[in-house]
């Protein structure tokens, strides 16, 4: 069955995709919702929508959340990207990181494209798999287990990678059987 478009724009479906994204939508979701470019561009002349940056808009009424930097940056890479290394760590309350960027990990396939990165972003490529990717609010993030493993492989500092070792096994989220099989498996440096 073919979808069909709508016949112009729909302010509700614009706002649905918008209120699961803490406000936020992507130049793409609002032509999706049938606004075109200049008629975004009248909305943002009457004040309904602001710009983020380019391609992604905030509705400016709605509330501010948590997080509304990393929904931008999510929103840049079109959706496919998950929040890794020590953002995931933070995001995740694993450790006390507190990163001068965002970690971000991108399909693997788009290492080779050409890309405008936002000065406070630092890439990665890597196909993540379903299993290994968890929300923390309107944004995805790595598995606990998976970031850090990240961690370790990236070199990041060790008490960070201590603390979310402990966080991990003290919160239960993962056993203390299948941390150690990871570890042995990928052949990571015991601490």
């Amino acid at each position: 069955m073919e979808e069909t478009r709508p016949n112009g724009p729909e302010w509700a479906r614009l706002y649905e995709v918008a209120a699961g994204q803490g406000g936020y939508f992507s130049a793409r979701q609002a032509q999706e919702a049938g606004y075109s470019l200049p008629l975004l561009a009248h909305h943002m002349k009457r004040g309904r929508i602001q710009r983020a940056r380019r391609g992604i808009f905030r509705l400016t009424y709605y509330p501010a959340g948590e997080h509304e930097d990393l929904v931008v940056l999510w929103l840049w890479s079109e959706q496919a990207g998950v929040f890794s290394h020590e953002t995931a760590l933070m995001l995740q309350d694993l450790s006390d990181a507190l990163p001068a960027v965002y970690h971000l990990t991108l399909p693997a396939a788009w290492a080779r494209r050409r890309l405008r990165v936002p000065e406070s972003v630092r890439l990665y490529f890597a196909d993540i798999r379903a299993p290994e990717r968890r929300w923390v609010g309107n944004v995805p993030v790595t598995s606990p287990l998976r970031t850090l493993v990240d961690c370790v492989r990236a070199h990041a500092s060790p008490e960070f990678i201590h603390s979310a070792r402990q966080q991990i096994l003290e919160r239960g989220l993962v056993s203390p059987t299948v941390l150690q099989n990871e570890w042995r498996r990928l052949s990571l440096p015991d601490f």
